[in-house]
């Protein structure tokens, strides 16, 4: 395929891409009925019905990605005809290509542009998600230095500050600290949080906040009550995870943080230097 002609078609896609008013981009079938090369909206139906087999196999909600629109057209008279339409997503787009006539260079070029398209997508989902765990350790760290300071303040020391941040690990997976480094194969070097899902960064976040603002509001004077109160809120946090159908000593380890925040930093500094690029 020359290198016009697959300029031409990138900008035709991206041409008749639409975005929702929650900036969610879509496509409307029938534009994508020509740009395919399918003269018949009928047997272009015919390749979206399998579209939508194989979202449905995907586990994907099929309305999420196919949605069924009506909308005005003007005929040749002057006068206006409303016509059945379906509302795209890109993910819809490229199974659509996938199902498509692989003899058509249109559905050959369509196949590799919506796979890109996805992946990208992916690939910035992925991304958020590991940011948003970053920032969650850093967020239990800040809150975990400020109770520590509380305690200081309040009891005039915080030497048994590690012991009360394990009675309160304890509390919220039912298991010691050492029980789930190991569970978890996490180095002794190394702090269990590291490890730990964004759901536990955040449940532990909460307990130790309502540690702080109650060992505060309460002024409690001494390291045992400050370490009840810890493990009384991390009980409880771990009773609304339970409720929820989320058992915190049976999630799986999530990646070194250190690692995602390596990927992260390598990721940005490729970013600098090729914008258009993802990886």
């Amino acid at each position: 395929m020359q290198n016009d002609l697959i300029h031409m078609m990138t900008e035709s896609f991206e041409g008749h891409a639409q975005q929702t008013e929650n900036g969610i981009e879509y496509w409307l079938a029938r534009d994508i009925q020509h740009l395919l090369g399918y003269a018949k909206w009928e047997n272009f139906l015919n390749v979206i019905s399998k579209a939508k087999t194989a979202c449905e196999v995907s586990e994907h909600t099929v309305t999420d990605h196919f949605p069924d629109v009506r909308k005005m057209v003007e005929l040749g008279s002057g006068s206006q005809r409303e016509i059945s339409d379906i509302m795209l997503t890109r993910y819809a787009c490229y199974l659509i290509a996938q199902n498509g006539d692989p003899a058509k260079q249109e559905i050959a070029f369509a196949q590799t542009y919506f796979a890109m398209q996805t992946r990208k997508a992916e690939l910035i989902e992925q991304r958020l998600l590991e940011a948003e765990r970053i920032s969650a350790r850093k967020k239990l760290t800040a809150t975990e230095k400020e109770l520590s300071d509380t305690i200081y303040e309040q009891t005039g020391g915080n030497k048994n500050f590690g012991m009360i941040r394990s009675k309160g690990d304890q509390a919220l997976f039912g298991k010691n600290t050492k029980a789930m480094k190991a569970q978890w194969k996490v180095p002794n070097t190394r702090p269990l949080a590291d490890f730990a899902p964004t759901i536990i960064l955040k449940a532990k976040d909460f307990a130790t906040e309502i540690t702080i603002h109650n060992a505060r509001e309460q002024n409690m004077g001494s390291e045992p009550q400050i370490s009840r109160e810890h493990v009384t809120n991390n009980q409880a946090v771990r009773e609304t995870l339970l409720n929820r159908g989320i058992r915190p000593e049976s999630l799986p380890p999530a990646e070194d943080i250190k690692k995602v925040e390596r990927r992260l930093t390598s990721a940005e500094k490729k970013a600098l230097k090729n914008p258009d690029g993802l990886e």
